[in-house]
């Protein structure tokens, strides 16, 4: 089940949804009529339910819910997959190395595929998984984005640098801020660490340069999917490409 009208949205435009169930009580809003309108679009049956058969389907579905094919959704890429990947010159990947809160893995697929990334990649183990409330948090994000789950992201990153990625690590204590140094141009690899333990050591080692994101306030640091989002638009993006308002 996908559950809240931009999840739901998005679960229709990706065609994966086979069936969207919508509250009798709901609130005709905007939102609503775009569902709606999408689904008819895709010849996707929409049916109305008892909010409390919405309950028991999912919380916190704001009136809509939709039926996705768990096979569909399930489906993702392999480290193998990653070479015969049709990647740009400019590609943008993200490896997620140990965030296990599956809000936050829906948050940085959002930031990844709005500003254009090619790949969100994470671990098989220890890692979240894509849930309900991942695609919600990622606003339908992840059902239109690239996800290669590898059992070994160091051999992973390997691979990557076979193919011509620059892998730079975000972490607190490298000697460097995204102010001071550059954004390679090129493929760009960045490492994001999970919640509270950042990167791992093995990970580390593998990235060709590690950069801090400065922090001017009082409070010492953002949380995964903030932290990703500023170093997207603040430092990979800029320069590198032409970025469409």
């Amino acid at each position: 089940m996908v559950a809240g009208k931009r999840a739901v949205l998005e679960a229709v435009r990706a065609g994966e949804v086979s069936e969207v169930l919508i509250a009798r009580d709901a609130r005709k809003s905007p939102a609503l009529r775009d569902v709606v309108g999408a689904a008819r679009d895709a010849h996707v049956r929409t049916r109305e339910v008892d909010r409390d058969d919405l309950d028991r389907l999912a919380a916190d579905h704001r009136g809509v819910v939709a039926r996705v094919d768990a096979m569909r959704v399930s489906v993702t890429l392999s480290e193998r997959d990653l070479s015969a990947f049709p990647w740009t010159s400019d590609a943008v990947v993200v490896i997620l190395d140990g965030v296990q809160d599956p809000q936050n893995l829906g948050a940085a697929a959002r930031s990844v595929e709005a500003c254009g990334g090619a790949m969100i990649i994470t671990r098989t183990h220890r890692a979240a998984p894509v849930t309900s409330s991942a695609i919600r948090a990622s606003a339908g994000a992840l059902l239109h984005l690239p996800h290669a789950r590898v059992a070994n992201l160091s051999r992973a990153i390997e691979r990557l640098q076979d193919l011509g990625f620059t892998v730079v690590g975000l972490d607190e204590a490298a000697p460097r801020s995204i102010y001071e140094h550059p954004c390679p141009r090129g493929r760009i690899a960045l490492v994001l660490g999970g919640e509270g333990a950042g990167i791992s050591r093995l990970v580390r080692e593998h990235c060709d340069l590690l950069v801090s994101l400065p922090m001017r306030g009082k409070v010492g640091s953002l949380n995964a999917s903030a932290s990703l989002a500023a170093v997207l638009y603040g430092y990979v993006l800029p320069d590198r490409r032409e970025v469409q308002p």
